[in-house]
């Protein structure tokens, strides 16, 4: 994905500052907002896992950081619950007027708590998801309750967060117990996707049973196993992100016009790797994959290998020219199934190759073939085996052009 740095105002005129996450050279075909958990930032690793993954589905994704934390101007200690609310949908505004109304809004934690009760004031919404959030938005206050008396005495306190001070006041608490969130599930107009470890020990499974009970299908739940509440583990916020990709794409709504221009800015065929690790997400011709190297090569075996799509560009060519054949000479093949392996060879041990010097690379093919085919028939389908374009491809002279863009 690509990140663009954004700033948009709250209702107090302070600028908030965001990350668009685009799907590389996609146009998006729809928009979602993200709501990061108390006192986070949206640069939290588990946010932008779950952007990458709606950006796969060609979902573009703002995410960006409630007043007073991270880039944003203002001061947190004059902030609530009500402010971060008020910060979403200020940030859905911007997204109407600029880009496009969100039809999907996330909130982690609190800030899950928070997309419930902004939801009602974004018209654009399709579809609501929380995470790990509770149900009673007051939940939050039990991080600095051994301060509680030093605020309501004397109107602040200083309390240590996660590692970090931040000065929380009376009014803080005061807005916490006015949220009551029941009225606002109840009365939700869209979708609810309700997600949450059962071994969450900051914020405990029942709450997510609470918001479940009160709202209204469509609503569905799904549990993030042994996940802890931050999403801290990498394949916690990638399997949240895959899911929430899935289940938010049956609710949203693609124009027409996104239909016809076939979503691409740019190439037909586009990869992209970031500069750790080797995975690597692809788009080909507005279809969404991932490529990666096994653990042992320094990957993280979250896709097939680059010689994986080769073999299967092969493999599928294979099966597809088969089929085109036969239906062309009215063969009976109901389906042809064709296995490959790829390794490289000393070159003296290949018999058909033109050099005897270092290694060359051998894929081997192997077809199943099913139907009422003769012997005969079965021959000439080996034959055509071997016309497959990609297989000509693999056996002609490539000529590849490289240029740097820009």
């Amino acid at each position: 994905m690509k990140s663009v740095k954004i700033s948009f105002p709250n209702r107090q005129g302070q600028k908030l500052a965001a990350l668009l996450d685009l799907p590389e050279d996609e146009k998006p075909i729809a928009f979602a907002l993200f709501a990061h958990c108390f006192t986070c930032t949206k640069n939290i690793k588990a946010a932008a896992n779950i952007a990458a993954a709606l950006n796969r589905e060609k979902i573009a994704v703002l995410r960006f950081d409630f007043t007073g934390l991270g880039q944003s101007e203002g001061d947190f200690s004059d902030t609530n619950f009500s402010t971060n609310v008020a910060d979403l949908v200020a940030a859905a505004e911007f997204m109407s007027k600029e880009l496009e109304g969100p039809q999907i809004i996330i909130g982690h934690s609190l800030g899950g708590a928070a997309v419930l009760q902004a939801a009602k004031e974004i018209d654009s919404l399709n579809a609501v998801v929380t995470i790990a959030a509770p149900h009673d938005p007051e939940h939050v206050a039990h991080h600095f309750e051994s301060m509680r008396d030093q605020i309501e005495r004397e109107g602040e306190a200083r309390v240590n967060l996660a590692g970090r001070h931040f000065k929380i006041k009376k009014q803080f608490l005061a807005d916490l117990e006015m949220q009551q969130l029941d009225h606002h599930i109840r009365t939700l107009k869209t979708a609810l996707l309700v997600m949450h470890s059962p071994r969450d020990t900051t914020v405990g499974i029942d709450n997510a049973a609470e918001i479940y009970r009160a709202a209204k299908h469509p609503k569905s739940f799904i549990s993030l196993d042994d996940a802890d509440h931050l999403l801290l583990k990498e394949a916690d916020s990638l399997y949240a992100g895959m899911m929430i990709a899935s289940w938010g794409s049956r609710y949203i709504n693609v124009t027409e016009e996104a239909h016809e221009d076939g979503m691409v800015i740019d190439n037909r065929v586009t990869s992209s790797t970031e500069n750790y690790g080797f995975f690597t997400e692809i788009f080909a011709n507005g279809h969404a994959m991932v490529a990666d190297e096994p653990l042992q090569y320094g990957g993280t075996d979250r896709g097939p290998t680059p010689y994986d799509y080769l073999l299967a560009a092969l493999g599928a060519c294979t099966s597809m020219t088969l089929q085109m054949y036969a239906r062309h000479k009215q063969l009976p093949l109901t389906k042809a199934v064709v296995r490959l392996t790829h390794q490289k060879i000393h070159a003296k041990d290949c018999e058909d190759c033109g050099t005897n010097n270092g290694k060359v690379d051998r894929m081997e093919r192997e077809i199943e073939l099913f139907g009422e085919l003769d012997q005969k028939q079965r021959e000439r389908l080996l034959e055509i085996a071997e016309r497959c374009p990609v297989h000509k491809t693999l056996h002609s002279e490539v000529d590849i052009i490289s240029r740097l863009k820009g």
